[in-house]
């Protein structure tokens, strides 16, 4: 079984149908492409944050390392290391991302793959959503924000690559 998180920009468009176009599932869990290539995964889906502190974190540990006089396998050790805690966190750096980038999260779904929960997820939510909603100068807030099958998942460290410069988690 996976999960993923379900999240719509901020402004949607009017339209119910064009508003499930709109919406993003974000898979949860380890994800290998973070682990393997950890600073190009984090270019690519524009976590400038994450970068940033990659690159200090990295640098700040591996300078101690050397000034330690620490053989060369050590070096190696935490390059890993740093590189499986980001494919542990990656997901939920994304989810942060969007969340500060006003993103709605509107409900988090579990299947056996990513076709099955968006299945799962619109057969719950195009129902409750109005054909045309509101004018589209209205706050955007997520109509009806729903889970399925699971709650919103933590990540490895309890969320604890949210916790830093994003918003407080609304309940």
């Amino acid at each position: 079984m996976v999960t993923y998180t379900v999240h719509e920009p901020p402004n949607p468009p009017a339209d119910r149908l064009d508003r499930a176009q709109a919406v993003v599932f974000l898979k949860d869990g380890f994800n290998l492409g973070a682990a393997l290539l950890g600073p190009v995964w984090l270019l690519a889906r524009r976590l400038w944050i994450g970068l940033a502190l990659y690159a200090v974190g990295l640098g700040v540990m591996l300078g101690f390392l050397k000034a330690m006089g620490a053989a060369p396998i050590w070096f190696s050790l935490v390059i890993a290391a740093v590189h499986v805690l980001i494919g542990f966190e990656g997901s939920e750096l994304e989810r942060s991302q969007k969340e500060s980038d006003g993103w709605a999260l509107l409900g988090s779904v579990e299947g056996r793959n990513e076709i099955e929960c968006e299945r799962r997820f619109f057969d719950v939510w195009l129902p409750m959503q109005p054909a045309i909603a509101r004018s589209s100068g209205a706050p955007s807030q997520p109509i009806g924000a729903i889970s399925v099958g699971a709650a919103r998942p933590r990540g490895l460290l309890g969320g604890l690559a949210g916790s830093f410069g994003s918003k407080p988690r609304k309940a």
